[in-house]
């Protein structure tokens, strides 16, 4: 159970370690410092042997921002220490199974997600909705679009694979998606550009010979993730097991 709230509704303060201290680690703590939080533990390139159980046991969540390579290793540190952990990491699904195991059999909490911004949760929401509405509809082709700043470390972005996860899920006639142009009409295509300073937009095009049908998500700035990420950590806190958005949303 969250006893995170104080009788007013309010969330108490939180003591937080940023495992990752990037551009959205950096994010992130200016969110923070705003609503009261403190920043207990920072961890970068550069000091990533500080990343202990000691180091964690005064945290109440940590929230992992780094890469593939390293997030399955942080996020079962932070379950070794008992700190739930929230993680934007992408490209590391492949040991999703593993990781997650290790949470239930070690009573932890961790919360995933490809994409913390509100407003992309609502889009993969309708996208899935538009793909079961197209799925009697055969005459119209379906790829994603999806631009990021060059910095952008993976291709595609994890949101636009939880994106087509959601098209397959729905749309029958599509059995996989590739990251290049494909004639092959059962695959859906995802096209990447990484163009400056695009902070993120990702498009999902329906095209017939008559018509086309397209929606959008196109990022401002970084703060739709840094806030959303912070409301996943004070959901989080508190608790044990898996989660995603949809759970703090209450989709």
């Amino acid at each position: 159970m969250n006893d995170q709230l104080t009788s007013s509704g309010l969330f108490k303060p939180l003591n937080l370690a940023l495992i990752g201290y990037g551009k959205m680690g950096k994010a992130i703590e200016e969110i923070a410092l705003q609503q009261g939080h403190r920043i207990t533990l920072k961890i970068d390139s550069h000091n990533t042997a500080d990343l202990t159980t000691k180091s964690l046991q005064h945290c109440d969540v940590a929230i992992e921002f780094t890469g593939p390579k390293s997030a399955p290793a942080n996020i079962l540190s932070c379950i070794d220490a008992g700190v739930p952990v929230i993680c934007g990491s992408t490209g590391w699904l492949n040991q999703w199974g593993e990781v997650t195991s290790y949470c239930t059999a070690h009573n932890g909490a961790l919360l995933y997600a490809s994409n913390f911004s509100i407003g992309v949760n609502i889009f993969f929401e309708i996208n899935k909705k538009l793909a079961s509405m197209m799925a009697s509809y055969p005459a119209y082709d379906v790829m994603i679009e999806e631009i990021h700043h060059t910095e952008k470390k993976d291709t595609p972005s994890g949101t636009a694979i939880t994106i087509a996860e959601g098209i397959l899920n729905e749309l029958a006639r599509k059995r996989s998606w590739r990251n290049e142009p494909s004639e092959d009409k059962e695959i859906l295509t995802i096209i990447s550009k990484r163009i400056d300073p695009a902070p993120g937009t990702h498009i999902v095009r329906y095209q017939s010979d008559v018509d086309d049908i397209e929606i959008t998500h196109s990022a401002h700035n970084r703060t739709g993730f840094s806030a959303g990420a912070m409301m996943a950590a004070a959901f989080l806190a508190g608790r044990k097991g898996i989660y995603s958005m949809k759970e703090v949303l209450g989709f």
